[in-house]
């Protein structure tokens, strides 16, 4: 049992909200420890947000991955500090969601157009333009925002900066 091969594992864990990406492809996946005397495996997630809905499902996919492997005594932590952003999306993970249809955060860190009003250029997944205006800004899970493409008309999600 090491710590690499737990890790490995994890990896192959996606996010119940966005199929396509993984816990490590969004930043969620901060770290596992195995405590050798007693066998337990301790891994460390953080939410994308406070009272995301996804994390419970998280933790059931992780100790499922990890007791199809024989790892039986697994315990998910959840961390709220350091917050989780955007910001440790990975590049893999970026081209995942772009590829989904989804629009990944076009900046880094947190996201205050709605302080300058000056919205951020979201690229559209559909046609790669960046001739897009918001919708909405909420979309199907609190994380996301409903943009429109003004090229090619199609609707599609944004993840949003945080």
């Amino acid at each position: 049992m090491t710590k690499d091969k737990i890790i490995k594992i994890l990896e192959s864990v996606t996010d119940p909200e966005i199929p396509v990406v993984t816990i490590s492809d969004l930043g969620i996946l901060q770290n596992a420890e195995i405590d050798v005397a007693t066998g337990k495996v301790k891994v460390f997630i953080s939410p994308t947000y406070n009272g995301c809905p996804a994390m419970d499902m998280i933790t059931v996919q992780i100790k499922s991955a990890l007791q199809e492997q024989g790892y039986d005594n697994v315990e998910v932590i959840t961390l709220l500090e350091p917050a989780w952003t955007t910001d440790w999306i990975t590049e893999e993970g970026r081209k995942k969601l772009m590829d989904y249809g989804i629009s990944p955060p076009s900046q880094r860190s947190s996201d205050t157009s709605f302080l300058s009003g000056i919205a951020p250029v979201v690229q559209c997944p559909q046609c790669k333009s960046t001739h897009t205006e918001m919708i909405s800004r909420v979309g199907s899970t609190a994380c996301k925002a409903v943009y429109k493409c003004k090229d090619c008309l199609e609707p599609f999600d944004y993840f949003k900066c945080h």
